[in-house]
Parts: structure tokens; sequence; C-alpha cells
């Protein structure tokens, strides 16, 4: 790109400082933060988004490709956004499955903005900023790639994920250094394994012997993170509620939103209403078959 030009793309991505409130507070769990803030193209993910990081080889094989793609897309499916590094191989096929499954993604690049990297993911960029999703760097437009910087983005895709899962990864891979910022910083590391005498799974292996949770697909780490797969009563049920006593539309909400059955006194601390107002309510919903009720816990049908 002429320099000529890059006044003009550094006007199309702004830079977010901490100090801005809608700076992505999982960035705090970074140590060493970015600098400057972050640059970024379409959306920032919000400070209530669930995102998963989906991280792997380059050189991936067909399994590996397709346990990215169905798994990103089966997250995405039940409300979970991805995050990766937009690189060839494990991380394009996730962010690709995100936007099969409808939802949203992000990448974190290692260079400025004002070019997508690699050139061959440009339209695969462009349906992730169409999908309200958003490309992330914390360098200014015009910074070229540079190797070290690839390990220096890992930090902030594993920081803005609530999870981490590496798919294919050799003894090298820098997905092995994205699982060690994870650890760093608290986040769950998961591993989807590969056959034993296959090198490009060589590094995956050794997380699980260090004490990554293995997984097979996304109902695993759904389970394992506490994420409902919305069934389509439940689609309904959203659509249907409005029409509900405000108390009612508390009540359904909190317990649409709990991956388990509340018991009463959990649904008083979450609403804040009067355990009578609450009893009152659970039996005008069970009527009319919005909840169900099993040993005094209530669920959202």
């Amino acid at each position: 790109m002429p320099h000529s030009d890059l006044p003009k793309q550094r006007l199309s991505i702004p830079l977010i400082l901490a100090s801005d409130p809608r700076f992505p507070t999982q960035i705090s769990a970074v140590r060493k933060p970015p600098i400057s803030g972050l640059y970024y193209k379409g959306c920032l993910p919000t400070q209530d988004e669930i995102l998963v990081a989906i991280v792997g080889t380059r050189k991936a094989g067909k399994t590996g490709l397709d346990s990215a793609f169905n798994i990103a897309r089966d997250l995405a499916r039940a409300g979970v956004g991805i995050v990766s590094g937009l690189a060839l191989g494990i991380d394009g096929a996730a962010h690709a499955g995100a936007l099969e499954g409808g939802g949203k993604t992000y990448a974190v690049l290692a260079r400025g903005l004002d070019k997508v990297y690699p050139a061959s993911h440009e339209q695969l960029a462009n349906k992730m900023l169409e999908s309200g999703g958003g490309l992330i760097s914390e360098y200014p437009p015009g910074t070229e790639a540079l190797p070290r910087f690839f390990l220096a983005r890992n930090r902030i895709i594993s920081a803005l994920a609530k999870a981490v899962i590496v798919i294919e990864a050799p003894d090298r891979s820098g997905a092995l250094v994205t699982a060690r910022f994870a650890k760093q910083q608290n986040r769950p590391i998961f591993v989807v394994p590969g056959a034993i005498n296959n090198h490009n799974y060589a590094g995956s292996h050794a997380l699980l012997k260090s004490g990554a949770t293995l997984i097979t697909c996304a109902q695993d780490i759904q389970k394992h993170l506490g994420i409902k797969t919305p069934s389509q009563d439940t689609k309904k049920l959203r659509l249907d509620i409005s029409s509900l006593a405000q108390n009612q539309q508390i009540i359904l909400t909190v317990l649409m939103s709990s991956s388990d059955p509340l018991h009463i006194d959990a649904l008083c601390e979450q609403t804040k209403l009067d355990p009578i107002v609450i009893n009152q309510e659970l039996t005008m919903l069970s009527l009319e078959e919005y909840i169900a009720e099993d040993n005094g816990r209530y669920s959202a049908r």
C-alpha cells in the first residue's frame, strides 16, 4: 500500500485506549498489556460476551480442519464467540466454522490492520466484519508482520477468551505459546487429541500429559463452561416472554440463562424478588407450561 494511503487508512482504524469503558476488560489478565491500546476494525467484544479461542497449526490435516470448523460452528450455535489469529490452517477453519454457525468471530493480527494477513484470508476477514465480528491489533496501521509479533499476539488471543482449545499442534507450534499464556492467565486449556503416531499432534498430546482437558466436540467444552445449547423451545420462549407480566419475565430470564435447575432460594437471590411473589409467579408459569419443576427446582422448558 502506498504511504499516501496510510492517513486515510488510519481514519478507518480507530485506536481504543485502556481508559475507555469499551476497552475489553479481559485484557487486564495480560502481564504485558498493549502499550498504546488496541486498534480495531469492525466491532470489539463486549464485556459480557463469552469467547473461546481455537488455535493450532497452519499445516493442518483434514481431520484437524474438520474438528476446528465443526467445534467452532457448534459453539457459535450455542451463542459463543470464537477468537483466533486468522492464520492458515486451524485458525481459518475456526473462523469459517463460527460464521457457518451464525456467530461472531474475532481475529488478533500480528501486523497493522491496513492489510489482512495472510492476503488469501481477505474475503474471510470481510465476512467476519459483516457478521458483527472484528479484527484487532496492538500495532498501528503500516506495521509489517515480524516473527516476534506472532508470538506476542497470542497473549491477547488467550486473554480475550474464557477458554482455549488447541487442535493439532506439533512440538513447536505457536498454539503451545497461546496455551502457555492461557495458563498464566488462569484460562482453562482444552485439547482435541489425534493419532499417537501423528507428529502434528505431538504438542497437543504434551498438553494433555501436563493436565489439559481432553475434548472431542463442542458439547464437551459447553459442559465444562456451563453453556447451554438453546433448544427450539427456548428460542420460542425468548420471542414470547414479552407478553408476560414483568416479574414473570424476570424469573423466566434467569431460568433460561442458567445451565442447571434453580431452587427458589437461588431465584430470590438472583431476581431480588420477594419469596411470596416468586412462589405466585412460579405457579402461573407452571400452569402456562413455561417452566418445569423437579424436586423443588425449576427450569425453563
